[in-house]
């Protein structure tokens, strides 16, 4: 009988997780900066771009201690979460993706890791921006985001029950005729 050797695979190892640091001040001007760097560094001539939007970074707020926005840039309009040490971050491998409860519902979140800016999380929210004819346009859909992540959903009303009939006394057949000729009892 021949033997065969098993040649030993090394196991796959899951892409390295940079923690990320906390950002106790608002992201808002930082992200702006850097998102302005890549546009005009590495963006502005590529084909799916939409030149009529700039980048603008829009209602950051701390959500259980971390910062939620949206964050517009002429390629892209996506909700951003960025590390500020509270509860809802949690640190996974870039291109890996999270849910979130927010007070709108779950959202699913992938994760990123930028050598310049760190670790993030987003939800993408328009991508290609082709069809946002313009910045106010963006910014609408940005605050209209923004309010709907931030708002509960109604509270759907639990069904009632159904109301239990009276109970009716029997009807004797007697009975019944006295009623149909209009005689009481």
């Amino acid at each position: 009988a021949r033997m065969t050797e098993r040649i030993r695979q090394p196991a796959l190892q899951p892409p390295p997780i940079r923690p990320a640091a906390p950002r106790d001040e608002d992201p808002t001007a930082f992200l702006e900066a850097h998102y302005r760097h890549v546009w005009e560094t590495r963006m502005r001539d590529l084909p799916f771009v939409n030149a009529a939007l700039a980048v603008e970074a829009i209602g950051f707020q701390r959500v259980e201690g971390d910062w939620l926005g949206v964050v517009i840039t002429p390629w892209f309009v996506n909700l951003v979460l960025v590390y500020g040490g509270g509860q809802l971050w949690g640190d996974i491998p870039a291109g890996e993706r999270r849910y979130l409860n927010l007070p709108c519902g779950t959202m699913q979140f992938l994760a990123d890791d930028d050598p310049d800016i760190g670790p993030y999380q987003y939800c993408p929210l328009i991508a290609p921006v082709d069809k946002l004819p313009d910045m106010a346009t963006a910014r609408f859909v940005a605050a209209d985001a923004i309010k709907t992540v931030f708002t509960a959903p109604p509270a759907v009303a639990e069904p009632q029950p159904a109301p239990i009939p009276e109970e009716k006394p029997e009807v004797s057949r007697r009975g019944f005729l006295r009623r149909l000729a209009g005689k009481r009892n």
